[in-house]
């Protein structure tokens, strides 16, 4: 089987593919000074928890926006392994079936989103992936990423919010019953859910006119994607929650062989 891992800003999220199945996932909080024997002994007791063998695990690929985790996740597949994993990096990039302007300046995780959309749909793509920053990646129906928009993810605008005044509270992030608020709570609600609602179709509409096709395939990805689109029903083609995840494991093949 293939691990999968999508290291991020706020979460560490590990994805278990027997060939092209995601059949089980696990999430972590991303923790900077966690060692590498520490996230091992997280990792075992999911394994031990869910039966699965240690050495049913054959390739991992990683994904990662957080350098400084790298180290400590690297050990810590290879000690529990003994494999060195396939790390998403510039060097793999004439592997894949995308064009990229500028690979050292574009996250491992928006490589995976635009392998996973090359290889998997027809047409050109949006990917607008909600996570600690809100990404909206374009993608030709050639595999040629045109361009990324990056923004404040809802729970970091959110987070902002709270922190830098000192009577709004930190609320949860759903839609709120009308834009009109009527108490802290809904008033706050109204102005990030519904406004990053405009923001994102204003962006896909951007995008889509100034790349000359309106029928892109629009894809909602991230934690935060369960909030936001039904709020967009409209804008969205689909929702897949696992874009990257499957991205990875996409990438892993492609290098590694099926």
């Amino acid at each position: 089987m293939l691990l999968a891992i999508d290291i991020g800003n706020s979460n560490v999220v590990f994805g278990l593919f027997d060939k092209d199945k995601l059949i089980d996932m696990w999430r972590v909080h991303t923790v900077v000074n966690k060692t590498s024997d520490e996230y091992e002994a997280i990792f075992r007791t999911f394994l031990a928890s869910r039966n699965i063998k240690i050495d049913s695990i054959s390739r991992v690929v990683i994904s990662s926006v957080v350098p400084s985790l790298n180290f400590a996740m690297r050990n810590m597949i290879g000690n529990l392994f003994g494999v060195d994993p396939l790390v998403i990096a510039p060097k793999i990039y004439n592997k894949l079936p995308i064009e990229i302007r500028n690979p050292y300046q574009i996250g491992s995780d928006l490589v995976a989103n635009a392998t996973m959309v090359s290889e998997c749909y027809d047409g050109g793509s949006i990917v607008v992936d909600m996570g600690t920053a809100l990404t909206c990646l374009a993608v030709d129906g050639r595999g040629k990423i045109l361009g990324v928009t990056i923004c404040p993810g809802l729970k970091t605008a959110m987070s902002a919010l709270s922190q830098k005044t000192a009577q709004l509270p930190h609320v949860n992030i759903e839609a709120p019953p009308s834009v009109l608020g009527t108490n802290t709570v809904h008033a706050i609600q109204a102005g990030v859910v519904l406004g990053y609602k405009g923001l994102i179709a204003s962006l896909v509409n951007d995008m889509k006119k100034e790349i000359g096709d309106d029928n892109l395939n629009v894809i909602a990805t991230g934690g935060l994607s369960v909030v936001m689109y039904p709020l967009l029903k409209d804008v969205f083609t689909e929702r897949e929650p696992d874009l990257t995840l499957k991205g990875i494991r996409i990438i892993g093949e492609l290098v590694l062989g099926k």
